[in-house]
């Protein structure tokens, strides 16, 4: 590959990057091709064990990763991954001992970092020790969970909830556990892979949607319910790729016309929307009961790890009883739950936070549509793409801006469309308006360059 850009005198450089590109997709799909099986129900003849089956080098997946890396690696392109920042990453940070404006974590109000939030955490270390060394059905159960899902349930107005140690397993055994092959399972086309991953493994039937579409999935619905017996809709309160969100009270209405149950992701609504940081029920000003599961994280707005289900009683106690995510798994440590239970308290404490937060996303969309940047259906809250196209232009803008002292990460293909790809900007509470000016002042600079 590095011998193709010298064999292409009198291109310009976007050209020779683009064939080059193209080059290397033909050889994606020339691995894929090689690596294909024959299909299992092929009668008799016996599969030839090669010795690519034995050895992980020759997995499909690396392999394929290994031509993405050698190909960005000849065109210049350093990865942008795995950065390492050396304290608290929120509106600032410190990679390699310089200090950067970030827009790379979704610390959205600053409370990762908050003394308050750290002191609860140490706080729970001196009383409980770091781990709880038990799955809580067990001897794991300690009143920090119990106090943080009490909190959790009444800040959606409901009878309770249930805290899980990883958000993506809290959307995978749930959905995994309480739906089955007799169900369907209908989500929006852009959901995130861990409700994937739960309908795979419940053996329901799924359907996608178009985002944010409610006539395409009443249309669906009236085509398909009768055909099972449970039916599930998952929506995300915002969608973390495009910064948009949906039209909750038509899914609600919706859901109550075909019979069925509405799981509603805060992963990145909590926190973000609403006058106090409620989600997207106080954006809409919506009862708790009008979704049947609220999912969320405690990594982002909650400044700790992990995830949570609230809803009905009967709904928390199945899972805590019988889903494999909760029952099989060691309870949640005792100082992230502390921490997300202090964060949950000081963003009730501190509602200005979430103003500022909500303005700085304005700020930052306004500015960022009027210098011409495609921001795609982004609705300034607290995500804002920045969409130009290629990835290996994505990812030597992100490397132009890293140079120019701030991080932001590029979001590639296959996580978007290859035409999509684009920087993701999560903005924070503490960014200030002279950083956003900055910020898009040499952006600009570098798109017309």
């Amino acid at each position: 590959m590095s011998t193709l850009k010298k064999t292409l005198p009198g291109l310009t450089s976007s050209l020779k990057d683009r064939l080059i590109q193209q080059a290397l997709e033909r050889k994606l799909r020339q691995t894929e091709q090689e690596q294909r099986l024959p299909p299992l129900h092929a009668p008799a003849k016996k599969l030839a064990i090669s010795e690519a089956y034995t050895r992980f080098d020759q997995h499909p997946g690396y392999r394929q990763l290994r031509i993405i890396n050698d190909g960005a690696a000849r065109m210049g392109v350093r990865s942008p991954f795995f950065k390492l920042h050396e304290g608290t990453a929120g509106a600032q940070t410190r990679i390699a001992g310089k200090a950067y404006i970030n827009y790379a974590s979704y610390n959205y109000l600053g409370m990762s970092g908050d003394p308050v939030v750290t002191q609860a955490a140490k706080d729970a270390i001196d009383r409980y020790g770091t781990s709880v060394s038990a799955s809580r059905l067990v001897s794991g159960e300690r009143p920090v969970h119990r106090e943080l899902e009490r909190a959790l349930a009444d800040l959606y107005g409901v009878d309770d909830a249930i805290a899980f140690v990883s958000g993506h397993a809290a959307n995978v055994t749930t959905i995994g556990h309480l739906f089955g092959p007799r169900d369907m399972v209908l989500h929006d086309e852009l959901i995130h892979n861990s409700v994937l991953q739960g309908i795979q493994l419940s053996g329901a039937k799924r359907l996608s949607f178009p985002h944010n579409d409610t006539q395409a999935l009443d249309r669906l619905l009236a085509d398909q319910r009768h055909h099972f017996e449970r039916v599930l809709i998952v929506l995300e309160g915002i969608y973390s790729m495009d910064g948009d969100f949906p039209d909750l009270p038509r899914f609600v209405e919706i859901k109550r016309k075909h019979h069925a149950f509405l799981m509603v992701d805060e992963a990145h609504s909590l926190g973000v929307m609403g006058r106090t940081g409620r989600g997207i029920r106080e954006h809409f000003g919506l009862p708790g009961n009008a979704v049947d599961i609220w999912m969320g994280t405690l990594s982002k707005s909650l400044a700790g790890c992990g995830g949570y289900i609230a809803g009905e009683s009967a709904l928390v106690e199945h899972l805590k009883f019988l889903a494999p995510g909760f029952l099989y798994s060691v309870g949640m440590s005792p100082p992230v739950a502390a921490a997300s239970l202090a964060a949950l308290h000081r963003m009730l404490e501190v509602p200005e936070r979430v103003a500022a937060l909500q303005a700085r996303g304005r700020e930052f969309l306004e500015q960022a549509r009027a210098i011409g940047i495609d921001t795609g259906r982004s609705t300034g809250l607290a995500i804002v793409p920045a969409i130009v196209g290629s990835s290996l232009r994505a990812a030597r803008l992100s490397e132009a801006m890293f140079a120019h002292d701030i991080n932001v990460q590029p979001i590639l293909y296959p996580a978007v469309p290859e035409k999509s790809a684009r920087l993701r900007f999560f903005l924070s509470a503490m960014h200030t308006p002279d950083q956003i000016q900055m910020t898009l002042g040499i952006m600009e600079k570098l798109l017309r360059a």
